[in-house]
């Protein structure tokens, strides 16, 4: 195939799950014939009548037009057998994922349909280049990867292998667009775009969880305060946690145990518990009886008085300086500005609040000789995020217990809602998004996908508020680079080594 198939061309999927249900209803309303295929007996069948169901709701609501939902509907049909591809000019598999059973499936459907037909796989995490291994042609195989639910969510990974046509991969890029998605193409590499880029959302969490920096609720909040829809724990919850570590393996083991992707203690004891998220009824958070947990939210947010201070000097910039920049300046209160002193924050007669370099307190306590010394969190929401929204802090081991309450102040003053946890490394936004952004910038320099195809992934397929170039433009290199670095020397470990790409980034910023 050298250009994406006509609306008339017939499309074959095999797998009547949910996934493959949700593509048949999308190139059916595209205007494909669909003929949709399973091993059990009566499935494909019983997958028509659910989505009538659905699509018949939706008509109910207004959202669809009836004639529209009989004509997509009319279009797809129960195969009987996998014979029913000769005609196809578009295989789509949605079969379980395990290696061998795709292989064989795709061997079998090479004996049936024509030398034209293009061979899609909606595989999540296996190699495109392996299932390509021993076909006939394998050129024509590619990956068209679907996020769940398949009619709602835009993005297509399309996959290319070592074996994948140009061609293919473009017709199929092009056919996701006029299906009303948003294609973006990837390298067949573990976990491709966002399988791979996401594993930090949720290693990061998971490492302040076993290092008891804070509770599920706490750290789900300081994301959510980041732009995040849910956090990593209950996203963790929602997806299982069986699956989410079943991913995190995989991922690892097909980078050959590169520590970057080293699966959680803390996630393996939930799943050999049997606390496997919302599925089981139990996971962080308890869901007996369907109950949807409390998030930690703020109450009613009222900002706090800017505390009284003698000397009061403005270090750097970012978002906490110009707001409390502007406060001041509003109250007529004096205050100096150091732009060159290496940090950002205020230091208030001697005692100090720093946005957090990826060093705990108590380091930066030390090497500076300053007892009251606290750090936030990265504001990592555009413009800081609405008032009251939540940032964490946290108190170096020596600091006086009435600086801890001042510098919360100080936050509160700015319009934040502090939130404090233990004193650990890179606290949890700053460590998570530049953990984020560098698994980008690495997949970027491997030839896995683009920086805007990056940034449209992880927007479309994971819902992320921003992309992670995205977040890199509004940040900085070079501060995302020594966060980086001093979480490796902190931890010791190959866990958080910079990219680099990224590190190219920073030195290119710093001339």
């Amino acid at each position: 195939m050298s250009a994406a198939p006509e609306t008339s061309t017939p499309v074959f999927v095999v797998g009547a799950g949910i996934m493959g249900a949700g593509i048949a209803q999308v190139a059916a309303q595209a205007g494909h014939p669909v003929r949709l295929f399973d091993t059990r007996e009566g499935a494909a069948a019983d997958a028509k009548a659910k989505l009538a169901t659905g699509l018949e709701a939706l008509v109910a609501k207004g959202r669809l037009g009836a004639e529209a939902v009989r004509a997509t509907l009319a279009r797809i049909t129960p195969a009987a057998s996998l014979a029913e591809a000769a005609e196809a000019g578009l295989v789509v598999e949605a079969i379980v994922e395990k290696l061998e059973v795709k292989r064989t499936l795709l061997r079998d459907l090479e004996a049936v349909v024509g030398d034209a037909c293009v061979l899609a796989t909606n595989t999540s995490s296996i190699s495109v280049t392996a299932l390509a291994n021993g076909l006939r042609l394998p050129g024509r195989l590619v990956g068209m990867h679907f996020f769940n639910p398949v009619p709602v969510m835009k993005l297509v990974e399309v996959i290319s292998g070592l074996h994948t046509a140009p061609a293919v991969a473009e017709a199929i890029f092009d056919l996701s667009a006029r299906w009303g998605k948003v294609p973006v193409h990837a390298r067949s590499t573990p976990g491709f775009i966002v399988n791979r880029i996401a594993r930090p959302f949720y290693a990061e969490t998971l490492a302040l969880l076993h290092e008891r920096a804070g509770t599920p609720a706490e750290l789900d909040a300081c994301l959510r305060g980041a732009g995040f829809r849910m956090g990593p724990c209950e996203l963790m919850d929602l997806i299982g946690h069986d699956t989410n570590l079943s991913v995190t393996e995989s991922v690892y083991g097909a980078n050959f145990g590169d520590k970057r992707f080293v699966p959680s203690g803390v996630q393996r004891d939930l799943v050999d518990g049997g606390w496997l998220g919302r599925k089981s009824g139990r996971g962080f958070y308890d869901y007996a009886g369907g109950a949807t947990p409390a998030r930690l939210e703020p109450a009613t947010f009222a900002p706090a008085p800017l505390p009284a201070a003698g000397r009061l000097v403005l270090h750097g910039g970012g978002v906490a300086v110009e707001r409390w920049a502007q406060a001041l300046a509003e109250a007529d209160r004096g205050f100096e500005r150091v732009e060159g002193s290496g940090w950002s924050g205020l230091d208030a007669d001697g005692a100090q609040l720093r946005l957090t370099d990826g060093r705990p307190a108590a380091q930066v306590a030390a090497e500076t000789g300053v007892r009251d010394l606290a750090v936030h969190d990265h504001a990592a929401a555009a413009g800081g995020g609405a008032p009251g929204t939540v940032l964490a802090w946290a108190a170096s081991a020596g600091a006086s217990a009435s600086w801890a309450a001042t510098a919360a102040q100080w936050l509160q003053a700015a319009g934040w809602c502090p939130l404090r946890l233990a004193d650990a490394a890179g606290l949890a936004v700053a460590r998570t998004v530049a953990m984020l952004v560098n698994e980008a910038a690495d997949a970027v320099q491997q030839g896995v996908c683009s920086e805007a195809g990056a940034d449209a992934a992880m927007k479309l397929g994971v819902n992320y508020p921003a992309g992670p170039f995205e977040w890199l433009a509004r940040w900085d290199a070079a501060a995302v680079v020594r966060v980086l670095d001093h979480l490796d020397a902190h931890y010791r470990g190959e866990r958080y080594r910079a990219s680099p790409w990224l590190r190219q980034q920073a030195w290119r910023t710093a001339r």
